[in-house]
């Protein structure tokens, strides 16, 4: 079995649309990886082992290993283009990483406690405002998730970025840029059983 955090694949010399058709046609997917401190290269990965990877939630947050051709470069998943009606993969992006520099990536995160909260047990309902949270940190300190405690929650309360505990060396960029930027993340809504409870 492969490792779900190596992505093979080679070299691809042509670009366009054109040519990312028939990449697709032969069973591939068109990507390409970029940044860090080499230029932007055309890659075909295997469609079948792309859909095998991407079933695996830490491979959208994890530093990953792109072969290509037999040389591997570090970097993390930017972005996946998928069909809008079909079950395929249309392109990927990947951004090289050095592992002594800061690199900015979304990381998912997972909400704990809702239903022994305060308010979960009152029969509130949790609305959540994110799924994800962008966060800056050296890629040997990336989580694989984030942990949203909502154990305080009460009914009409909100979790905001702020009362999320980070792992060591792990910052949330939207918090960088001043209090107006501390969203809420989830909230504790009652719901219609709880409401006529209350009458």
């Amino acid at each position: 079995m492969s490792n779900v955090f190596e992505f093979v694949a080679e070299g691809r010399g042509q670009s366009g649309k054109s040519a990312a058709r028939r990449a697709r046609r032969t069973g591939n997917v068109p990507a390409v990886i970029y940044g860090g401190h080499g230029e932007p290269q055309m890659l075909l990965l295997s469609h079948n082992e792309v859909i095998k990877h991407l079933a695996h939630e830490a491979v959208y947050s994890h530093v990953l290993d792109v072969n290509v051709d037999g040389k591997t470069e570090k970097a993390v998943l930017k972005g996946v283009q998928r069909h809008p009606s079909k079950f395929q993969i249309l392109h990927m992006d990947f951004l090289r990483v050095t592992m002594s520099e800061t690199l900015k990536v979304h990381v998912p995160l997972h909400f704990i406690n809702e239903q022994t909260s305060i308010g979960g047990k009152k029969g509130g309902i949790v609305t959540h405002a994110m799924i994800d949270v962008e966060v800056s940190c050296l890629p040997t300190a990336l989580p694989d998730y984030i942990e949203v405690d909502l154990n305080g929650l009460d009914i009409g309360d909100s979790a905001h970025l702020s009362d999320i505990v980070l792992p060591a060396g792990v910052e949330i960029v939207a918090l960088a840029q001043g209090p107006e930027h501390d969203h809420p993340v989830a909230s504790m809504m009652a719901s219609k059983a709880s409401k006529d409870d209350a009458a």
